[in-house]
């Protein structure tokens, strides 16, 4: 909780501050990187530095702590910070980089508001950072401690058992520890990091969910190519497609996410697009559960959906299930009413129900919206996103 004085000062500038914190987050990027060009090469997503993605999530989620904390002082945005520091334990970081991010932030804050920044506002604002900084460091020991590791040594050599073709733009690689040990446990939902030596030396990393359930022997990813090859988009799926095959080994790290389906007797509504729920669905499969499930699907095609048999299949044998497709190029014989973007309107949403979406964002943003507008409360709409969180306003 902000101190009495310090509230009165973040309150009175925050308009001004968050007026500029774009440019912060930009000057903030800049000299961050300048000073630790390790740090682009082999940590931050390049491909959200080119897109300005990772500047606005930084800001969005400065601002909205700030403002929770002056407008809500009792309350703490637990879900923000949990999907944060979720992410900050998959990539290993540790407490003493929030030292670094500190000084450059707040020398950027100086340049861009320049005389603005009185030693009391610089006081305030700097008790904002280290409120969330200290909230995140927190939430971030207990996770590597429920991993059983030391503060940022996630990352353990495994080895591709297998690399099975899903669709011309989707493999499965299933993945065993190279040292022999027992793969770390997960919770369905969850995911890890994978880091890739790139052709330019650069050890780029990103995030992707368990295809298969916690009980399989292996672990398994689904990685979908993605589209821009030579950019920054897509440079870490286009080298697992090209290069990745069975008995190669790949930097990976122990489980993280918060997105996790618990068990519960409620409805359950699991909507994906690109690859999917799977794991969540498999178990459900497995454990038996007997509460309505409604599986929601959008694609471009037929051919485009990767792991469509296992959707089908695991809807099959739980005992009050429907799958729903929806593709933008349907085969023939596909309903019309499936054809082209998700639309929940004609579906019956039970009470009570609980959704788990997996997506791109817009189609996150689509299926809440129609979500709430058929009376699904807020609090019962999960998602997880993989890339900078733009979302911050849904927390």
């Amino acid at each position: 909780m902000l101190t009495e004085q310090s509230t009165a000062t973040v309150r009175a500038t925050l308009p001004a501050v968050g007026a500029a914190i774009g440019d912060i987050a930009d000057l903030f990027y800049r000299k961050l990187f300048d000073a630790h060009p390790e740090l682009l090469r082999d940590l931050f997503n390049r491909g959200n530095q080119a897109s300005g993605a990772q500047r606005q999530a930084l800001a969005g989620s400065i601002a909205a702590f700030a403002t929770r904390l002056v407008e809500d002082p009792d309350t703490r945005p637990d879900v923000m910070l949990s999907r944060i520091a979720h992410k900050h334990a998959s990539l290993g970081i540790t407490p003493a980089q929030y030292n670094v991010v500190h000084t450059h932030l707040f020398a950027a804050i100086a340049e861009v508001l320049g005389d603005a920044v009185t030693p009391e506002v610089a006081a305030a604002w700097d008790e904002v950072y280290w409120l969330m900084a200290n909230a995140l460091i927190a939430i971030e020991a207990r996770l590597y401690a429920e991993q059983g590791v030391l503060a940022g040594d996630v990352w353990r050599e495994w080895q591709v058992a297998s690399r099975i073709e899903e669709t011309a733009d989707a493999a499965t690689f299933q993945l065993r520890p190279a040292d022999g040990t027992e793969a770390p446990a997960f919770r369905p939902g969850q995911y890890v990091s994978v880091q890739v030596e790139l052709g330019d030396g650069a050890r780029q990393i990103r995030q992707y969910s368990f295809s298969s359930a916690p009980g399989s022997e292996l672990r398994s990813i689904t990685v979908k190519r993605v589209s821009g090859a030579g950019t920054p988009d897509g440079e870490v799926s286009q080298h697992l497609h090209a290069h990745v095959q069975a008995g190669d080994r790949l930097r990976v790290s122990v489980p993280y996410g918060d997105l996790v389906l618990d068990d519960t007797e409620a409805p359950l509504l699991l909507a994906s697009a690109g690859i999917g729920c799977t794991p969540m669905l498999e178990h459900l499969a497995g454990t038996g559960h007997r509460a309505p499930v409604t599986v929601v699907h959008g694609d471009r095609a037929p051919a485009d959906h990767a792991l469509r048999t296992d959707h089908t299949l695991l809807t099959s044998k739980l005992p009050d299930a429907v799958a729903h497709f929806w593709y933008e190029l349907p085969e023939p014989g596909h309903p019309a009413d499936r054809t082209g973007l998700v639309d929940l309107e004609p579906l019956p949403v039970a009470s009570g129900t609980r959704a788990y979406l997996c997506g791109p964002l817009p189609f996150m943003r689509s299926v809440r919206a129609q979500l709430l507008a058929k009376g699904v409360s807020a609090a019962d709409i999960h998602y997880e996103v993989f890339g900078p969180d733009l979302w911050l306003a849904q927390n």
